[in-house]
């Protein structure tokens, strides 16, 4: 998996006289690679590169007092560890993993003859005994069906009763970055990914099962963490452990966004160039074995000069794919298409448009998904039509990125969904909804959509079903109710999906499984994909 480094032995030499040796062992892309180095030589790497990682303290004061063979074994365990995290924060690093030092450190055959033994490398009793380059063959294959599937879903669909016959990705979020640059789990997450891990491998379909890290509300510390070599090392060690610990197929960052504060967040001229170390650092770490993919919004990050980067070729060298968030679409005050497919005017927010922007910056096709909705979004208001002038003329501008949080909403955040297995609970109406997203099923369980015989949806409860040209999109509209509820049904996801496999996209994913109705607008997707 991957590249990593691990030291677990040591040996001794007695020439000149007595010290010791650490027997380290790397991995790189399934090559096995053992030398041995005394830890001045570590010292010495460390002091030639001038890099910020810390290393295991030299420990003359401790050896001088109590000159014992206990100290001796926990001296060497503890330096073990201590050098191989820092070993692998080189080998993860893309400002350090090709220095010509680092390169001599780990190909060269034997130790250092110019360097003499130094005192650290001698214990002080008399003997000690023995005590016991990246291959980014990213492609999956075939046109992808992916689906989100977050925490909070499990209570009302259970990993246990998936059909995951529907599904080649399933991503599970969400935890987020912490303020101490590792991972936070939030209560019982853990407990939820073991038993959708475990769920999914009984189950014999072969969907692979992805963490996202991040969300709307989740990107707080993305810009700490990525801030600095040390920060990013401590995140991709902490995301190694995770894909070791629980066998996960690989992560997706959900980071919304690179400078541009999204949900209110700090954030940093520098950010896409540190996402980029980090994403190269995280490659490197899992190898090309495990996904690693990104949440991305209409257009490329922003560079240090607020615009949108134009080469984003290194990103999608690492990347398995992205997955462009199409949805959550809409101005405050005037009813517009939550998820348009193609351009109207001036509208830049589209499926069609991103599609554009992403491709013309060298981000392969065949490396990007298109986010499909499984919600609309509710407004009040009497009229009868989307507001093609209000609706999405906000195109993405240094200010308007800037000022993203006030106009729209984030794509990955917690949507409430009313259990529809709770036949007693009286019907919410659309009103209830106002000024919110709503789930698909909760459309359905409303009344305003009908399941007709043939699998569409029709009108109902006194709507009027439409059909937008310009975003080919559908939308619910009662005049009287004072309520327009603009949303994807069959029709104009089979419409997105049509349109992803005709650019030589990669795949499609749902934001979010448990917003269906049932398993009807998978169904239709993967029908259109010709699954």
């Amino acid at each position: 998996m991957g590249a990593f480094v691990t030291i677990t032995k040591h040996t001794t030499t007695s020439k000149p006289y007595p010290h010791v040796l650490y027997v380290v062992e790397f991995v790189l892309e399934g090559t096995h690679v053992v030398i041995e180095r005394r830890y001045s030589e570590f010292v010495a790497l460390h002091e030639a590169l001038g890099d910020e990682f810390p290393i295991p303290p030299k420990r003359l004061l401790l050896t001088s007092l109590i000159p014992s063979a206990w100290v001796d074994d926990e001296l060497i365990a503890e330096r073990k560890a201590g050098l191989a995290k820092y070993l692998s924060a080189l080998l993860w690093s893309p400002e350090y993993q090709k220095a010509a030092v680092f390169q001599d450190f780990i190909t060269r055959n034997g130790i250092n003859p110019a360097s003499g033994v130094d005192f650290e490398d001698v214990l002080p009793s008399v003997f000690l005994g023995n005590h016991g380059a990246l291959s980014k063959n990213l492609a999956m294959g075939g046109f992808l069906s992916a689906a989100h599937y977050p925490e909070w879903a499990m209570d009302s669909i259970p990993p246990e009763s998936l059909d995951y016959s529907r599904f080649d990705i399933l991503f599970f979020g969400f935890v987020t970055p912490n303020a101490s640059s590792t991972i936070e789990w939030a209560l019982d997450v853990i407990s939820k990914l073991k038993r959708l891990i475990q769920s999914a491998k009984l189950s014999g379909a072969g969907t692979k099962i992805v963490l996202s890290i991040g969300g709307w509300e989740g990107s707080q510390w993305f810009s700490h963490v990525c801030s600095t070599a040390v920060n990013r090392m401590t995140f991709v060690e902490a995301v190694v452990n995770a894909v070791k610990t629980y066998d996960l197929d690989g992560i997706d960052i959900d980071w919304e966004f690179p400078n541009s504060k999204g949900s209110g967040n700090p954030y940093s001229p520098n950010d896409a160039a540190n996402f980029l170390h980090l994403i190269q650092s995280l490659r490197t770490a899992l190898g090309s074995s495990k996904i690693i993919s990104a949440a991305v919004g209409h257009t490329p990050w922003l560079g240090s000069n607020g615009l949108p980067l134009t080469d984003v070729s290194s990103f999608a060298e690492n990347l398995n794919f992205i997955h462009i968030m199409n949805y959550s679409v809409w101005a405050t005050s005037s009813p517009g298409a939550n998820s348009p497919l193609y351009n109207s005017g001036n509208l830049q927010s589209t499926a069609e448009a991103a599609f554009s922007k992403w491709s013309g910056a060298r981000f392969p096709a065949s490396q990007i998904m298109l986010g499909l909705p499984l919600f609309g979004y509710v407004f009040k208001s009497r009229k009868t039509s989307l507001d093609a002038g209000k609706r999405l003329a906000m195109d993405y501008s240094v200010n308007a990125l800037k000022d993203a949080a006030v106009k729209f909403k984030g794509a990955h955040e917690e949507t409430l969904v009313e259990d529809s297995s709770d036949v007693m609970r009286p019907r919410l109406t659309l009103a209830s909804w106002w000024g919110r997203p709503v789930p698909f099923k909760s459309i359905v369980k409303a009344g305003a959509l009908v399941k007709r015989f043939d699998g569409n949806y029709g009108q109902g409860d006194g709507y009027n079903l439409a059909w937008d040209d310009a975003s080919a999109t559908p939308y619910l509209f009662n005049h009287d109710k004072k309520t327009l509820v603009t949303f994807d049904n069959t029709r104009s996801l089979a419409a997105k999906v049509k349109f992803a496999q005709a650019n030589g996209m990669a795949g499609c994913s749902t934001w979010s499984l448990d917003q269906d109705d049932g398993y009807t607008l998978h169904d239709v997707i993967r029908t259109a994909m010709g699954k």
